[in-house]
This record gives C-alpha cells, sequence and structure tokens, in this order.
C-alpha cells in the first residue's frame, strides 16, 4: 500500500490511492470522476483529455513529479499527429499513474459539461458607452490643392479635421495596430468611413480603435466579464442598445492550481514561475470564452471592442500578470486599487481587436476586490433607507453592509463546498445534480429535483425524465437544502453531528467508518452512483458558512448593531438558495424570510452597467473611496465569531424570525451513552 500514488482530480476534489501502471481512466472511473470517453480506452475518441499538473500543492500535502505519469505514447502520438492534442494534454485512457499526481478533468472532457449559472439579469441601464461610432467624410488628398507648409496632410490627419468639423471632436488618438489599417480602409469607402472612438473619461480625447468603408451598421459590441475563482461568467452586449445578445461561461482553469484563492497564491509562492503560468491559462480562457460567445451570437469577435472585468484581488493581479505573493501575507498589499484602462493587446488577449479597450474595476482592499466594488455598483448599499446587508456567495464571498449613513466590505474565504466542491457526492451544477431537496420529518424519506428536470423524484415520469441525464450527485444550492433539511427533521443536531439509524429511527442514517452520512439516492441498481451526505461533507458546509457570517458579524460590529433590515443574496447561485434552508444553517443573520431576496449575479450586472454607461465608471471609483475596508484575516473578533457560527444555526445569536418559521428538534447525537454514534461507538472503533 506504501507504494500506491496519491492521485487527487479537479475540479471535483476526489482523491484515492492507486497502483502505478494504473491508467488514469480507470482511477477515475473507481473514484466517480465525471471523466468521459467513448471509444472504451482505446485511444481513439480523444474523449478523456486531461491535463496533469507538476510542482508543490501545499493544500493537498503533495509535490507532483514531471514523472508522475507515464511517457508520451504512440498512441498519444499518432492522435496528435492526426488531429492534435491542446499543450499540455494527455489521453487519460493511455497515461498510466507513476507518481503524486494531481489532474484537471477539463469541461470538455467530462460527461456532463457544466451550466455556469451567471445568466444576466434584466436591468435598466441608462447608455452612454465608452465606444461610440462616428461617420464621417474625409477631404480627398489632390495633389493640386493649395498646401499650407504648416498644415499636417496625412490622412489620420484628414480624420481629425473632419471629425473637428463634422462631430466637434477636436483630438483624437490611436495605436500602431489601428493606424496601419486606415488608409485602405478610407479609400475603399471613397473618402467616407465611420469610426469606433474609445473615450476613458467624458473629457479625455478620445481613441481611434477600429474603422470601417463607408456607413457601417453591423454593430459593435463588448464583454462584461466576472472573472471568478470557479467560474468565469461573460456577457456580450451590444454597446448601441445594451441588450445582452449572448451570455456564456466556463470554468477557471486556474482551478487545478487550487481550489481556493489562498492555494493559488501559495503555488505562486513555491513554483517559480507559477504566477506566470496561472496568468497564461485564465487569458487562453478567456480567448476561448470570446470565441465561443462570438460564435454563439453569430457575429466576428473583431467586432467586440471593449470588455469590462471584475473581480476579486487574487485573480485581478494574475489577469494583469502580477504575482499575487503580496497578498497572501499582511499587511495584503494591492500592486494597485486604482481602475485601469488598458488595450487587448498589453493584457495579452488574442481574439480582441489588438486595439480593443479593457476597463477593470477598482479593488476596495487588499481581500475585498472589483467584483465586490461591481455589487456596490449594481446594489447601491450606500443609498438603502434601512441597513441592508449584500452577500455576494462564492468560492471568496464579498460582503456589504451599508445605507445611507455608511458602507462597509469585507471578503470572507468560504472555499469552493457551497458550489459542489470537496462535497463526497458534489458536483458543480449540470443536468442531472440534485438541485433542491426536502426530507420528510416523520419518516426521513427525502424526495429532491434534479437540474433538467422540473419533476421531484416521488412524482410520477421522474425516471423517464431523467433517463437521459440520470442522477449524478448534488449541487452547491443542493447540499445547502440537504444540510438545512437533516437539521429541520432531526439527522442533524446543533454541533453538525449526523445521527445513527437507532438514534434518527431511519436507515437511511448508514455507518461511515467512525461517523455516519445520510443515503439521499442509491443508483446502483441503474448502474448510477450512491449519493450521500457525509460527517466530512457536513463539516466543509459548516466551515464555509460560518466564515460567511462572521464575516457579517464583523460588519455589524463596526456598526454597533445586531440586527439588519434586509439581506440580498447574490453570486453564481445566489438566485438558487432557499432563504429558509440559508436562515436554517446560519449562513445569514436572522431576519424575516420576506426580507431576504435575491439579486442574481450582482458582480456580472455591475460589470455591464460599467460596460454600458461611462458615468458609472466614475461613480464608483469615488465610491470605493468612501467605503469602510474591515480585513478579515486580522480582526481579533473573527475567530470568535467563526466559532459560535459552527453551530446550526448558531450557538449563541437568537434567530426569532427562524423560529416563527421553523422548529428545529433539540437532539443531540454526541451523548456518550450506550447508544450507536455516540462517544462510545468512536472509542470502539
Amino acid at each position: 500500500m506504501t507504494q500506491d500514488s496519491l492521485v487527487i482530480f479537479t475540479p471535483s476534489g476526489k482523491r484515492g490511492r492507486f497502483a502505478r501502471g494504473t491508467p488514469v481512466l480507470t482511477a477515475a472511473r473507481q473514484l466517480g470522476v465525471d471523466l468521459d470517453s467513448v471509444c472504451g480506452g482505446r485511444g481513439i475518441c480523444s474523449k478523456c483529455q486531461i491535463t496533469p499538473s507538476y510542482g508543490d500543492f501545499p493544500k493537498h500535502g503533495v509535490h507532483v513529479a514531471e514523472t508522475a505519469l507515464s511517457k508520451w505514447n504512440a498512441v498519444e502520438q499518432r492522435y496528435d499527429d492526426k488531429r492534435g492534442l491542446p499543450a499540455g494534454r494527455r489521453l487519460g485512457c493511455q497515461a498510466t499513474v507513476q507518481g503524486d499526481v494531481v489532474i484537471d478533468v477539463p469541461p470538455e472532457s467530462q460527461v456532463h459539461r457544466q451550466v455556469v449559472r451567471k445568466a444576466a439579469s434584466a436591468r435598466v441601464i441608462e447608455m452612454d458607452p465608452a465606444t461610440r461610432l462616428y461617420y464621417v467624410e474625409v477631404a480627398e488628398p489632390d495633389m493640386h490643392e493649395p498646401t499650407d507648409m504648416h498644415e499636417p496632410t496625412g490622412d489620420l490627419e484628414r480624420l481629425q479635421r473632419a471629425l473637428a468639423a463634422q462631430w466637434d471632436i477636436p483630438k483624437i488618438s490611436t495605436d500602431f495596430s489601428t493606424l496601419s489599417g486606415l488608409q485602405p480602409v478610407l479609400r475603399k469607402g471613397g473618402w467616407t468611413v465611420t469610426v469606433a472612438l474609445h473615450k476613458t473619461d467624458m473629457d479625455a480625447p478620445p481613441r481611434l480603435i477600429a474603422a470601417w468603408p463607408g456607413l457601417y451598421e453591423g454593430g459593435i459590441y463588448g464583454l462584461a466579464v466576472d472573472l471568478g475563482s470557479t467560474t468565469i461568467a461573460a456577457h456580450l452586449t451590444d454597446l448601441d442598445t445594451g441588450a445582452v445578445v449572448a451570455s456564456s461561461g466556463i470554468m477557471n482553469p486556474q482551478i487545478r492550481f487550487g481550489e481556493d484563492l489562498m492555494s493559488r497564491v501559495s503555488y505562486a509562492m513555491m513554483n517559480p514561475g507559477g504566477a506566470a503560468e496561472m496568468t497564461r491559462v485564465v487569458r487562453e480562457a478567456l480567448d476561448r470564452l470570446t470565441t465561443e460567445i462570438a460564435a454563439e451570437a453569430g457575429i466576428d469577435p473583431a467586432l467586440i471592442l471593449e470588455t469590462v472585468f471584475v473581480c476579486n484581488p487574487v485573480m485581478h493581479h494574475l489577469l494583469l500578470g502580477i504575482d499575487p505573493v503580496e497578498l497572501g501575507q499582511a499587511p495584503f498589499a494591492l500592486a494597485t486599487s486604482d481602475a485601469l484602462n488598458l488595450s487587448a493587446a498589453e493584457l495579452g488577449l488574442r481574439v480582441q481587436p489588438a486595439s480593443a479597450r479593457v476597463y477593470i474595476l477598482p479593488c476596495i482592499a487588499g481581500h475585498v476586490g472589483a467584483d465586490a466594488a461591481a455589487v456596490a455598483l449594481s446594489e447601491q448599499p450606500g443609498k438603502a433607507e434601512e441597513l441592508t446587508l449584500i452577500v455576494d456567495v462564492g468560492t471568496n464571498a464579498e460582503i456589504l453592509l451599508g445605507d445611507t449613513t455608511r458602507t462597509l466590505a469585507c471578503s470572507s474565504p468560504t472555499g469552493p463546498a457551497f458550489e459542489g466542491a470537496q462535497i463526497s457526492s458534489g458536483q458543480r451544477a449540470a443536468p442531472g445534480a440534485i438541485e433542491a431537496i426536502r426530507i420528510d420529518p416523520e419518516t426521513k424519506a427525502p424526495r429532491f429535483r434534479v437540474i433538467g428536470c422540473d419533476l421531484w423524484s416521488d412524482e410520477p415520469g421522474f425516471a423517464e425524465a431523467t433517463a437521459t441525464t440520470g442522477v449524478t450527485g448534488i449541487c452547491g444550492s443542493g447540499i445547502i437544502e440537504a444540510v438545512a433539511e437533516m437539521r429541520a427533521a432531526g439527522l442533524l443536531d446543533a454541533s453538525g453531528l449526523i445521527g445513527s439509524a437507532a438514534q434518527t429511527g431511519t436507515d437511511r442514517s448508514v455507518p461511515e467508518g467512525r461517523t455516519h452520512a445520510y443515503l439521499i439516492h442509491d443508483g446502483g441498481a441503474e448502474g448510477g452512483p450512491r449519493i450521500t451526505v457525509t460527517q466530512g461533507d457536513i463539516r466543509a458546509i459548516q466551515l464555509a458558512k460560518s466564515a460567511l457570517y462572521a464575516g457579517a458579524r464583523l460588519l455589524m460590529d463596526e456598526r454597533g448593531v445586531d440586527r439588519v433590515a434586509r439581506v440580498v443574496l447574490a453570486g453564481a447561485f445566489g438566485a438558487h438558495i432557499s432563504p429558509k434552508h440559508a436562515m436554517i444553517l446560519g449562513m445569514i443573520p436572522d431576519v424575516p424570510l420576506d426580507r431576504v431576496t435575491s439579486a442574481g449575479n450582482a458582480a456580472g450586472t455591475g460589470a455591464r452597467i460599467a460596460l454600458c454607461n461611462l458615468a458609472a465608471r466614475r461613480e464608483i471609483e469615488r465610491t470605493v473611496r468612501e467605503i469602510t475596508k474591515v480585513e478579515t484575516a486580522i480582526e481579533p473578533r473573527f475567530q470568535e465569531h467563526f466559532v459560535a457560527a459552527n453551530a446550526i444555526p448558531h450557538a449563541t445569536d437568537p434567530f426569532p424570525e427562524l423560529s416563527k418559521e421553523v422548529t428545529l428538534p433539540q437532539v443531540s447525537f454526541n451523548t456518550g451513552s450506550g447508544e450507536d454514534g455516540g462517544r462510545r461507538r468512536r472509542r470502539r472503533g
């Protein structure tokens, strides 16, 4: 057994030990990892492509050597020669385990491709984009015209004079990439041209970033990108109308270097060139996402002339190619917190025109990034008449508390458990994943709903409706509801301990080592997975929700309050979280349930507002300077709040509004009595 190698798959987080020589595809199947294969491992279909990662991974406690997988073989070479394999990819059916290894399963290799739930929410935005089109008629050069030796006569200067005369735009600048194509455009259009001009500010001289011969009416587009730790979501937006013409998302490939932000900072610290590698993969992913979203909308990517990014500070630095090492240690200094105006070429984005413009919203503090600024822009907590708590739920939660008096902000490291990672049966939101669950408090029997089917599992036709996808696992909203329902049904005590079958009265409480698990679904008869909620899953959710609640409490302490008037849930799956279940779990402070609302992807909405409205950029740049930053990493009370929040819903904070809706059973399974499953059971183990 000591010779067996540890194999860790991302993004699922599933791991196990395997004998040397085990094919990666075999290891994946034995662990229930979602790795596709159509040809049965013959190296023909290439569906099982994987990406191994090398170097030090402190989070996993492993060093991955270059020899961790078998050498590139003839089958892989043949496939690469015929169809091509992306750099760094291997075929899972051909590569065999030779040592401890971390393996990423890219989205295109997964049987159940992820649905990134970051659709653009409907929002009224006043259109005032930074990039606009202007049609102008330019004077032709004429050798016989009177000349003035002091008047420039180049084509760019002729265009500038035409803009001054026809549009009262006295001066423009341009990039060389645009200048080099200007002459043929002018001549093709018979000295009439449509130009795209971009302004970084209302009074700034505009920059020429694109030109078309004659009158161009085909439209220009911008991207609003929410660059998250786990997912990257983009909304392709018409810069004339503000309409979202396509939305798309992909997994952030950096997840293979670490599921949470500090793991990625550690990877950069421990591996020379690690930061540059993470920058490269995320920029490649952005290019791929841009290509895909343009194809979905049926437009040429060359028409995407502007991109607005929102992201947390670590993603901000890695996007820019800045080593995030300073963000991993006090005082958590940003290289810059100001908003940035760049070109696509400067940012290393290759699909858009080199002269396309990029705007990155300002960061608030070392751990409170541009994504929190975007939430502030979208939700306007500083304009609320009543004290409002806004929680952007994700791998790194952004929390805002404000009213017309003052706005505060902090970031809390919740980790990826809320998104289905580090959960035994967890997966990203995809067809077949359990997204909602109810447990009968009398029978302790569950019923559930999966993504892709509107029926509940106990309704007629459910099996037929899910025959294609099956029941594959449980996603973030599902695990939140499952833990809360277990608590409400008396399967779980306030400390988070799952009771035994004797204690709970149901054989769905099954022994698992020294603890117990709750069986939701056993698909073994149909060749599907056995889906349980384990004690480890409960602990992962407790850690995540405790960090979230502790962050909110720190902001409330700063304001000197014990209650808030309203809670807004935002983020990747904020719209899919049940307020009642979030409250039972103790994710959020106690308020009347009708005072808990969803803002959808508020960070993405903020990015769209900044994309479509130049004045909004100035507004958020002013606002972030007025927000009070609370640094959770150095606040002495964070640990105190965190420990108290481990209980479900809480050890000390009363939840009077919740008690009006739900009566939680007063059960305790850690009694030390003769009942199976308590301390006595653990001593026997």
